[in-house]
């Protein structure tokens, strides 16, 4: 369990995501992560409908100074559809949870985007000893404002969502490209990294699932938001790129600051939703600056040595 296996679904440019594959494995289903690098734990997750190789450019580049693990949801990249798997992102944060047991990690740097974040800090907020510090990427983590539950009622929909999101593969085909801002990025390879995980219309059930739990898990979303207070004496990295369509306004930003005012926000002219692909660069220099902060924690480390 936990150990390399040669069991990937699809290739991949090795150029492009040069890393070893692991997996974890439950009830005979199993999870695929990366786990490149030592020191410090870094654990990056991604939202809809990404995997792994969201974060390829980062884990290249700071995996000679932490340790970075970066899981795909059951359902998406190299991960398995578990038999009888709701794909609600409580399920799969419960996956997370037990890959964060399996490697003992303690002492993490959580950095989250999109689903990452109500998925990230639903376990933070559970084991608040174990997480360092957090970077935070156009995300949310309460139950949905009203243009949030627009897009899900449409998205989200039995029929009308199913069928733009399972039988068009609307998110992969229209959603991923449409929200890189720099577009000379988006290749014929990256796009094929993105849709090769989503062969058939049965692979695509966690992508429709995703919009429609935005309005379905709002009790679960405002459990989380209540319980943030445990975290509020951790550095917190935002990065937000203002030129997403969905995340991008000034109120998610605001709310977030409710949380954790120390917190400074990088705003982004020239990124959107998937800012992994846009600005790498400058989420590398956000969690290089929550490792900085020794111990993760506000009170400890020398003056300025932490910059939040």
């Amino acid at each position: 369990m936990g150990h390399a296996m040669p069991a990937r679904k699809f290739s991949v440019d090795p150029n492009e995501y040069p890393f070893t594959s692991r997996w974890l494995e439950r009830s005979g289903s199993r999870m695929h992560y990366i786990d490149e690098g030592t020191g410090t734990p870094v654990l990056l997750l991604h939202g809809n409908p990404t995997w792994s190789y969201l974060y390829r450019n980062i884990i290249k580049e700071l995996r000679g100074e932490a340790r970075l693990i970066v899981p795909d949801y059951p359902g998406f990249g190299f991960s398995d559809h578990p038999p009888g798997y709701g794909y609600t992102p409580a399920e799969h944060a419960d996956w997370v949870n037990a890959l964060i047991d399996h490697l003992k990690l303690k002492n993490i740097v959580l950095v989250v985007q999109d689903w990452g974040g109500p998925i990230g800090f639903s376990i933070a907020t559970k084991r608040p000893k174990d997480f360092a510090g957090f970077v935070i990427l156009n995300t949310w983590c309460w139950p949905p404002t009203f243009d949030a539950k627009i897009f899900s009622w449409i998205m989200g929909s039995r029929f009308l969502g199913r069928y733009i999101a399972i039988r068009k593969n609307f998110f992969v085909n229209k959603i991923v490209p449409g929200l890189i801002f720099h577009k000379e990025k988006i290749t014929p390879a990256l796009l094929k990294a993105y849709s090769d995980p989503f062969p058939t219309e049965a692979s695509r059930q966690g992508v429709w699932v995703f919009p429609r739990e935005i309005r379905y898990s709002s009790d679960w979303l405002a459990e989380i938001e209540s319980k943030l207070h445990l975290l509020k004496d951790r550095p917190v990295a935002m990065i937000w790129a203002k030129k997403d369509a969905g995340l991008g306004k000034r109120k998610y930003i605001n709310r977030w600051l409710s949380h954790f005012p120390h917190a400074k926000p990088d705003e982004l002219e020239d990124a959107s939703h998937y800012i992994q692909e846009d600005r790498p660069d400058r989420i590398v220099e956000a969690i290089r600056d929550v490792l900085r902060c020794p111990g993760g924690f506000l009170k400890s480390g020398p003056s300025g040595a932490c910059p939040y």
